[in-house]
């Protein structure tokens, strides 16, 4: 779903849109592009965050966007926002240590930001790969996340910028290091970099799949 050039109001409608029809489906996938930044997928109906999070993500992920699109030129930065449960990662290329520190404080004060994770890297944007390539390779990690046994299925959030892999997402620590293992052993994956949020044994309970009521037992002859 390209989002890139719309209004702003617009393309905010159709970020929630598109997320609640997802949220409908149960199942799927959908790549928002703001400001060319691509904001992932994920099997929603399975996700551990709140439908109402979910979407304050994404509204979260186009004032980051649209905050650094006017500061900085398209041409001098490569800047992809990522969002989960309120907080932003930023990750890319910009050209000087200011330019990374100021990226960070205008996400920062974007409403509702909790918190932001900088890896925005120093350099020249001709060594990066393209989004292309870094879309594909998001996709064959996605795909190896859901064979692993003892992970459940859509929980992962998985983004890719220049051949790094972010993974963020509300997961156990055994969870966890599933995924990051697994992440690391697909072709082409230069990094693994995981913003988990580790829950504890109890908020773990919560989020498995409860049985389903037993039937009653058959009244006794008498």
């Amino acid at each position: 779903m390209m989002m890139r050039g719309l209004p702003g109001l617009l393309r905010n409608r159709l970020c929630r849109a598109a997320l609640l029809g997802l949220l409908a489906a149960g199942t799927g996938g959908c790549v928002l592009l703001f400001g060319g930044a691509a904001v992932g997928t994920a099997i929603v109906g399975t996700d551990r965050r709140s439908v109402g999070i979910q979407l304050e993500d994404v509204e979260i992920t186009h004032r980051v966007n649209t905050a650094l699109e006017e500061h900085f030129a398209r041409q001098s930065v490569h800047i992809d926002v990522y969002t989960y449960d309120q907080k932003v990662l930023l990750a890319g290329q910009v050209p000087t240590d200011q330019d990374r520190d100021y990226a960070e404080r205008l996400a920062a004060v974007q409403q509702n930001v909790q918190q932001v994770h900088n890896e925005l890297t120093i350099g020249s944007l001709a060594g990066l790969s393209s989004s292309s390539d870094d879309t594909l390779l998001a996709g064959k990690v996605r795909a190896a996340l859901l064979e692993v046994s003892g992970l459940d299925k859509g929980v992962v959030r998985t983004n890719c910028t220049d051949g790094n892999i972010y993974l963020m997402g509300k997961v156990s620590a055994a969870e966890a290091e599933l995924a990051k293992r697994a992440a690391s052993h697909v072709n082409g994956v230069k990094r693994v970099v995981a913003y988990f949020e580790i829950l504890t044994d109890a908020e773990y309970e919560e989020f498995k799949p409860k049985p389903a009521d037993a039937p009653a037992p058959a009244p006794s002859a008498k």
